[in-house]
C-alpha cells in the first residue's frame, strides 16, 4: 500500500470560497443582476408514453418555445421586463431579462406526432407518446403444452 502525502495549504480556505462567492458577478445583486438558474425537470417512462415535468414558476405559457427537431426536444422561454419608477425630478428604469434552455434527445420508441404539452401553476408538463410497436404489454403466464 502507498501513502500519499498531501498538502492541505493548497487547498482553498473556508474564507476564501466565501470571499469568491460574494465578490464576483455571483452575487452582485445590488445592480438587479441575478444568479442565472435552470429549471428543474423529472422525467418518467410510463407503459404507454414519456413525462416530462419542468418546474418554472413566474413564467406564463406564452413565454414558452417548444421545438422538436432531429430527434431532440428543446424546452426555451426569454421572458424580458421593464419597470419604471418615476419621482420628483428623476426617473429609475430597471431591465430584466431571464432565459433558458434544456433539451432532450428522445428515444427511437417516441413518437414525435404525439407530443403534447400543458403549463399549471408553475409547471410545464409534456407528454410523448410511444410508438405503438414500443408500447410495454403488461406481464402474462405462458401456458406449457
Amino acid at each position: 500500500m502507498t501513502l500519499i502525502r498531501r498538502n492541505y495549504n493548497d487547498w482553498p480556505s473556508i474564507s476564501n470560497l466565501f470571499d469568491d462567492f460574494f465578490s464576483g458577478d455571483y452575487a452582485d445583486l445590488s445592480n438587479g443582476n441575478q444568479l442565472a438558474t435552470v429549471p428543474s425537470v423529472n422525467i418518467s417512462e410510463l407503459s404507454n408514453k414519456y413525462k416530462i415535468e419542468l418546474a418554472a414558476p413566474g413564467v406564463t405559457k406564452d413565454d414558452f418555445n417548444i421545438d422538436l427537431e432531429n430527434n431532440v426536444l428543446s424546452i426555451f422561454t426569454e421572458k424580458k421586463e421593464a419597470e419604471d419608477v418615476k419621482e420628483s425630478e428623476y426617473t429609475k428604469r430597471e431591465f430584466y431579462y431571464s432565459n433558458f434552455r434544456r433539451s432532450f434527445t428522445l428515444p427511437d420508441t417516441a413518437d414525435i406526432d404525439g407530443v403534447t404539452a400543458n403549463y399549471v401553476n408553475g409547471v410545464l408538463y409534456v407528454e410523448i407518446a410511444k410508438k405503438s410497436e414500443a408500447v410495454i404489454k403488461p406481464k402474462r403466464s405462458i401456458d406449457i403444452n
